[in-house]
């Protein structure tokens, strides 16, 4: 019989397409799990790399008996899927994929700024109608921005913007240096022509825009969310949108995905849905997969992990 390959046991929570961990081949025991697996297959593992992100299967099984892994990394920015009060409590540490999202993110929400300020899913309705109607749009250089989330994505969006001349202010949980505080949200958004969410879920940001803030927030401004669904109150939203609160919305993530075929998302005027493709980038499995190679490395050689989340806040610290 072949002896099981030496080191410690990594459990890889499994989605299409899997993790390329060549690399570690002869340095660890790899298992590959699905969901239903899991919950049997925790007490056994060193490490667990949580491919499967959108999943709440961590969250579902980490209670129970036994030791579980030292250390937990997650393919996604977010870490809301993973979080319950047996884990936080633990000494695992939880490290996310920080770093590979920031640009592609950035890129996305500029690329719905040009399209709606142009006016173009109107246009190619128009064109699939065989309608010629031409109309002016909306100048994007010289309008403001109001970033909601201070960490390295909701950065890269304010750079991005930059270059498009929007002036960007960004809004995180604590004001210092080119950043501000709570305080000033309200009065950020109420001038802003555009409104972006990109802030970590915590128990301070769920439903965060609601009615109260579509209320106040210009008849001409846009509002787009790329970080989580839950940070939206989608009635809330539909609402202002209906009655032309605000001019239109784009929301690359819903609270309950994908929504249902008889969900009224499907036909709010003014709202672009997407199916969470502002990180979705050609190659992106491959940069997730070196860069938990390369943070097994650091890991296996005892040295301090990068990306360590602070299981309380809920996001990594320091932005």
């Amino acid at each position: 019989m072949t002896a099981p390959p030496p080191g410690p046991t990594l459990l890889v929570l499994d989605a299409e397409p899997l993790p390329r961990l060549g690399r570690l081949m002869g340095r660890a025991r790899i298992e590959h799990v699905d969901a239903s697996a899991l919950a049997d297959r925790l007490p056994h593992a060193d490490v667990l790399l949580v491919w499967d992100f959108p999943t709440d299967a961590v969250r579902a099984a980490w209670p129970g008996d036994g030791p579980r892994p030292r250390w937990v990394h997650t393919a996604s920015t977010g870490v809301d899927h993973l979080m319950c009060p047996e884990l936080t409590a633990s000494d695992t540490v939880v490290t996310n994929a920080r770093g590979v999202f920031d640009q592609p993110v950035a890129e996305y929400v500029a690329g719905l700024v040009l399209a709606m300020a142009k006016d173009l899913p109107r246009t190619w309705d128009l064109q699939r109608g065989r309608q010629w109607r031409p109309r002016e749009v909306t100048r994007v250089g010289g309008t403001r921005a109001c970033v909601v989330g201070s960490g390295p994505v909701g950065r890269a969006i304010a750079r991005t913007l930059k270059t498009l001349d929007v002036t960007a202010s960004i809004v995180g949980r604590v004001p210092r240096t080119g950043i501000h505080g709570p305080a000033d949200l309200d009065r950020l958004i109420a001038r802003a022509d555009w409104v972006i969410a990109a802030a970590p879920l915590t128990e301070r940001t769920d439903g965060m825009f609601d009615t109260r803030r579509f209320g106040i927030m210009q008849p001409s401004a846009r509002f787009i969310n790329v970080a989580h669904g839950a940070l939206v109150d989608e009635e809330a939203l539909a609402g202002a949108l209906s009655k032309r609160w605000i001019a239109g919305a784009a929301l690359d993530v819903l609270r309950h995905e994908p929504p249902t075929p008889d969900s009224p998302l499907w036909q709010v005027p003014g709202l672009l849905l997407s199916p969470r493709m502002a990180g979705s980038t050609v190659g992106r499995s491959d940069e997730l997969g070196r860069q938990f190679v390369e943070l097994y490395d650091r890991w296996e050689a005892g040295k301090p992990l990068p990306n360590v989340v602070d299981k309380q806040r809920g996001y990594v610290p320091g932005y």
